[in-house]
Formats: C-alpha cells, structure tokens, sequence
C-alpha cells in the first residue's frame, strides 16, 4: 500500500526515546533512514520524526503515527513480523541498551496534530536541516484534566502569539496497548509540545516572550506548576537528515 499521509492518519503516536550503546548512535540512524522508513509507512504508519538528542550522545528520538489503536496494532504485526525487520531488525537491537521509554499519545484537539506529507521527506543521504526542535513535556496526576486543560486553552494561545506556532500539541492516549511486544509508559498523564525554531538561540528568545507575558507569568505558568507532579522535561533535539519534523 503507498505510505499513508500524516495530516490525516497520525490520531495516535509514539514518542519513543531510545538509550543506544556508547558511540553506536550515528550506526543506529544511517541504518534506520535507509531502511525503516518508507517500509514502516508501507506497513501503514507514519514515520514523523527522527532526531538526536542533543544532551546525550548516545540518545535517539524518535516519532511514529497512525490512523487509530486498531490500525497500530495491524501495521506494527505487519512490519515487525515481516522481511525487513527479519534482515535488519538484529543490527538495530544491537545498538540499544533501552527501547522502552516511549509515550503513547494523541493530538489535544483536532488543530493540534501534526500536519505533514511523506512527499516533503528528504532522500536518502541528505545533510542534516540546520534547525533546532523542542518538546517540552508535562506530568499531571493520573486521571487529573486540570493541568492538560491548562496547556491547552492557556499555554498554547500565548505559545501562538509570542512565537512559531509549535508542530504539534498532544497529550497522553489512555486506550489499552494494542501492541504488547512493545512496551510504553503505562500510567502516565501527560501534555507534549513540540515547536520548531531556525536555532536554539530563537528558541531561549521565544521562552523569554512567554515568561514576560502577564498572563503566562501571573497565572498560566503558576497554574501548571501547581497541577504537575514533577518538573518539565524539554528534549533539545536535532533532526537527522530524512526527518520529515524539522
């Protein structure tokens, strides 16, 4: 089947963080933009983003979408008990300590998903973009709306109007893990903000417009903070060459 398209089929993503054995990482993503990811999409998901985490050398970060929790159950069946994963998938595992840090998640509303096409990825072998992502995510208690709601309808308009709109808005997907070969973070309440910039100089520029905004600083900000259960975590990402995000 052609590559599905992402502006129509990513209702749910994986935002997975891979530990890779020290040095191993460059091995791990010339293997994977050569051979995972029009095959993935073949299998019927979307390969969104792939990215180096820029405060560990040895971290991979990557996303994946698809068009529900039935359609990533029959895609990841597809891809992970077909050809490809057979020939490649060992040389991949070899290069990992941990492949399971990854949060299931979904769009915040339906403005916020990603908006992305197969047909702007690079070719095999293309340099690096020189850009600089962000993803910021949030931890709220377990069943709790308020701190979600809050990132939504209070963090996001400022976001808009002091800077780049972000990529995309998500927050935790509940639904049972219809893929159990693959773990995910069970448990979790979380809100996810992803924003491109030209560099990250543009980034630290776009946080002080935020912290400067009254109604961020006087109540937004304060809200969050007293809703989260711990401290967010920003992930300073640099795509790789075939990352559609970027």
């Amino acid at each position: 089947m052609p590559p599905t398209d992402p502006a129509h089929s990513t209702a749910v993503i994986e935002l997975r963080q891979y530990t890779l054995r020290p040095g191993r990482r460059d091995e791990l993503i010339e293997l994977f933009d050569r051979e995972f990811v029009e095959t993935q999409e073949e299998a019927g998901m979307s390969v969104l983003g792939q990215f180096r985490d820029l405060d560990d050398p040895d971290r991979f970060v990557w996303l994946r979408g698809f068009p529900d929790m039935a359609a990533r159950r029959r895609a990841l069946t597809a891809f992970y008990d077909g050809p490809v994963w057979a020939e490649h998938g060992p040389q991949a595992n070899a290069t990992m300590l941990d492949s399971d840090d990854v949060l299931l998640l979904r769009p915040l509303s339906d403005e916020n998903g990603f908006a992305l096409s197969p047909s702007e990825r690079p070719r095999i072998g293309a340099p690096a973009p020189d850009r600089f992502v962000s993803a910021t995510v949030w931890s709220f208690p377990p069943g709790r709306s308020d701190g979600v709601a809050l990132i939504r309808d209070g963090l996001l308009p400022v976001l808009n109007t002091t800077g780049p709109a972000p990529l995309a808005a998500l927050t935790t997907e509940t639904a049972h893990n219809t893929f159990p070969r693959l773990p995910i973070r069970a448990g979790e309440n979380v809100a996810a903000i992803l924003t491109s910039y030209p560099d990250e100089s543009a980034c630290r520029r776009h946080l002080a417009d935020v912290l400067a905004h009254p109604l961020a600083l006087d109540e937004i900000l304060p809200g969050i903070e007293r809703e989260q259960t711990t401290a967010p975590r920003t992930l300073r990402l640099a795509p790789t060459g075939r990352s559609v995000l970027s």
